[in-house]
């Protein structure tokens, strides 16, 4: 049998919070790893020690107390794809940033089915290091290389920052390079730019 995805969940209400953690624990599929009421400097600690396949959140956690800046912050502490629940304060144009979204009136089976996929969408590349990057890869490599912000990119190409995030993430791991000075390197050398387009 496979082994159990592990999911984060950052949820303020315990009660929901158990809730999940036993839906999921009956579907036998996932393990809650751990669970933080908020994203306190302790909680990101936390989340930066665990490698979690999902974390699971409700937004309005980055109204209250917590440090500006939410969804970049839970991306650079955690590379896992990020599942929203969708609460009475959540914007549709908040919502589409993650992975994917959660209602608390969803039966478990589509809650299982929803955060399985955004697992697997996750996963759809193999991760070796070493491979061809895809031309959405080249073209945020060029953003990067020309010292464009993550949201520039994000409304440059119209999709999420999340989305960006993780092309991201997929260069570096493809590439085997962390620093922008080197993916810029990287995209010189590749003839993705040239000199005069670099900042």
């Amino acid at each position: 049998m496979a082994s159990k995805k592990s999911l984060f969940l950052i949820i303020p209400s315990m009660i929901v919070a158990r809730g999940l953690e036993a839906i999921f624990s009956e579907a036998g599929e996932f393990r809650v790893e751990g669970i933080l009421s908020d994203l306190s400097r302790t909680g990101e600690s936390r989340l930066l020690n665990v490698d979690a396949d999902a974390v699971i959140i409700d937004p309005s956690v980055f109204d209250s107390g917590s440090r500006p800046g939410g969804r970049n912050l839970l991306s650079s502490l955690n590379p896992a794809p990020v599942v929203a629940i969708e609460t009475v304060l959540s914007s549709e144009e908040d919502l589409k940033q993650y992975d994917a979204v959660i209602n608390l009136f969803d039966p478990p089976s589509a809650i299982i089915r929803k955060v399985r996929s955004a697992i697997e969408s996750r996963q759809e590349s193999p991760r070796t290091e070493g491979e061809e990057l895809s031309a959405r890869e080249k073209e945020i490599l060029i953003c990067v290389a020309k010292g464009m912000l993550n949201k520039e990119t994000a409304d440059l190409y119209n999709i999420s920052i999340y989305t960006v995030i993780t092309h991201r993430k997929n260069i570096t791991r493809k590439t085997g390079i962390k620093t922008v000075a080197g993916l810029t390197v990287y995209a010189l050398l590749n003839n993705l730019i040239d000199m005069n387009s670099v900042e």
